[in-house]
């Protein structure tokens, strides 16, 4: 700050003004009007004015610098704001922004870069499509608008963001084995036991074509879809990903992507957790080799005859750390309601030897009957009602409970249907109430497969969060490899959002921290700097301890400001 004095022909003024720098643009602001020159003089007692500003300025420039200087802004409420100023922006991205460069983001854009010589700025791009992935997440095209809500702006035009999603698909997978050794940086990964799944996602199309192919949809849309296969560690964070046709078979996806990651990622000694639709016979013996061993999820219904007669048993159950057997025909409901008792074996089928752990707990017992019970009240009101909408039912839709009667005992032509609850179907199915087994070719002790087994959860919460809050389907994109580069980015989001959770210690739900980070907007005072217009919470109050810095003070200078972004943008 500086003195300015403005003479008139009756008098001189002085100022205190401030030099300034908004987007590019140098100018200077009025802080404060200190009054005339013989004002001051009388007001001072004598003093020389322009002496006593000069001290009084100083004094300003010591508290600014000590960051005490009390902030005045002048409104006027006969004034109008001008036209086309933004005046709102968005700083949750700045945490997102943390982790982009501690994951050394930028430096794997420029060493892209520098391979293919372009002028747009990748960094810049990437790290916008992330951030908007997880705060805004929209079309490729809205995202260059929505990025201008960022208190940093983009530097990059539309046209940009097409052209550098050709560059990331084709360094997909020098982006992930490079984001792996990164993030080691970061937190230890504990890639010792690997959770694989896949998952689809549909396109708001009709024409199948390239990697868009008609093919089992999990969430039963009759359109084109693509396939997502997805490696998490035991931290439950990404590991590695990839994307195949609409119509392929998806226990064929897990070996081509294991192969990759014991390649790119330096791993050997990993253990590969799947559920029983990528259990295939290959997949097992090819987890049977060298250091890599497999956990599977196996379905009792599917045992052979006799295991699966062994697996039903009421003798011969066990508890972790005891030796006693019980039979759970005779179990204490109340006592033993919290216990998972089990039995074990090695089986040698299809010449692999792998041991077979089955459990059964009262709890998921009940906890099946529960949800049996509500789509069997279900079926009868569908009976009462209109049953003639029934239709063909899969194995978990409540309509496999209803049978439909078209003929007489002697079998001949009835006049009418007639539609009933299927108590067949209804027992033959409690009879696996309360059991779940797994196959494995680990000696390991059964518990503690067991509980690693459980932790499957974190696969299906990672599609649900790319699904859900991060809007990854429909897919709008046409061509494969823009396709491919929307799904890293979908990737590479969600590993910045799992890294942020764990920094917040699982204290949040991911709604919680999502919606947080979007509201945690700031109002620009022109000349000034930023002031928060978002409530202040322990969730933000958690988020600021995380990272080291604040952005809840009354007011942010730009000082302080362009220092936050320097430290967000450190490695």
């Amino acid at each position: 700050m500086r003195l300015k004095v403005s003479k008139s022909k009756n008098a001189a003024s002085l100022y205190v003004i401030k030099s300034t720098y908004i987007n590019g643009i140098h100018s200077s602001k009025i802080v404060e009007k200190l009054g005339t020159y013989d004002e001051l003089k009388e007001k001072l007692g004598g003093q020389d004015p322009y002496q006593w500003a000069k001290e009084y300025i100083a004094e300003l420039n010591k508290q600014e610098k000590e960051n005490k200087r009390k902030i005045m802004v002048p409104y006027s409420p006969n004034k109008l704001i001008p036209k086309d100023e933004q005046r709102s922006f968005n700083g949750g991205y700045l945490f997102l922004q943390k982790i982009y460069y501690q994951l050394k983001l930028n430096n794997i854009c420029n060493e892209i870069s520098e391979k293919y010589k372009f002028s747009f700025d990748l960094n810049d791009i990437l790290s916008r499509l992330l951030y908007a992935r997880i705060l805004f997440p929209a079309s490729k095209l809205a995202t260059h608008k929505l990025s201008r809500h960022f208190l940093e702006q983009p530097v990059f035009d539309v046209q940009h963001i097409y052209r550098a999603l050709e560059v990331i698909a084709k360094e997909s997978d020098f982006i992930q084995s490079e984001v792996y050794n990164n993030s080691r940086s970061i937190q230890k990964r504990n890639a010792g036991v690997l959770f694989y799944d896949c998952t689809n996602y549909f396109f708001e199309i009709e024409q199948e074509s390239g990697l868009k192919q008609y093919g089992y949809s999990k969430e039963h849309r009759p359109n084109p879809i693509v396939q997502m296969g997805l490696f998490i560690d035991s931290d439950g964070i990404p590991l590695a990903f990839d994307i195949n046709a609409g119509n392929t078979n998806e226990q064929v996806t897990l070996r081509p992507l294991e192969q990759k990651i014991l390649k790119d990622f330096g791993l050997s000694r990993i253990v590969v957790c799947t559920d029983a639709g990528l259990a295939s016979n290959d997949n097992r013996k090819f987890n049977d080799k060298e250091d890599r061993a497999f956990i599977t999820t196996q379905s009792v219904k599917k045992l052979k005859k006799h295991l699966r007669e062994w697996a039903l048993s009421p003798d011969g159950w066990r508890l972790p750390g005891e030796k006693k057997t019980y039979d759970i025909a005779n179990l204490d409901e109340t006592e033993g309601k919290d216990n998972i008792y089990y039995k074990q074996r090695w089986i040698n089928e299809n010449g692999l030897e792998q041991k077979l752990i089955v459990t059964y707990s009262i709890k998921y017992r009940d906890y099946q009957r529960k949800i049996r019970n509500s789509q069997i009240e279900r079926a009868e009101k569908l009976i009462s009602t209109n049953p003639t909408k029934l239709k063909k039912a899969n194995q978990n839709d409540y309509k496999r409970f209803v049978k439909k009667v078209s003929v007489t005992k002697d079998g001949e032509v009835a006049g009418k249907d007639i539609y009933s609850l299927d108590n067949a179907v209804i027992a033959s199915e409690e009879v696996f109430d309360g059991f779940y087994a797994v196959c494995t070719n680990l000696e390991d002790d059964a518990s503690a497969i067991i509980s690693v087994n459980r932790r499957r959860w974190e696969i299906e919460e990672c599609f649900r969060i790319m699904k859900s809050e991060f809007k990854a389907r429909p897919v709008y994109l046409s061509r494969d490899d823009r396709i491919k580069a929307h799904f890293t980015t979908c990737f590479l989001a969600l590993l910045i959002y799992r890294f942020l959770e764990k920094k917040l210690e699982d204290k949040f739900t991911c709604s919680e921290i999502i919606q947080g980070l979007v509201d945690m907007n700031f109002f620009e005072l022109k000349g000034e700097g930023y002031t928060p217009s978002y409530t202040r919470t322990d969730f933000t109050d958690s988020l600021h301890d995380a990272f080291g810095f604040r952005t809840d003070y009354e007011i942010t200078t730009y000082s302080q400001m362009k220092k936050i972004f320097k430290l967000t943008q450190k490695r």
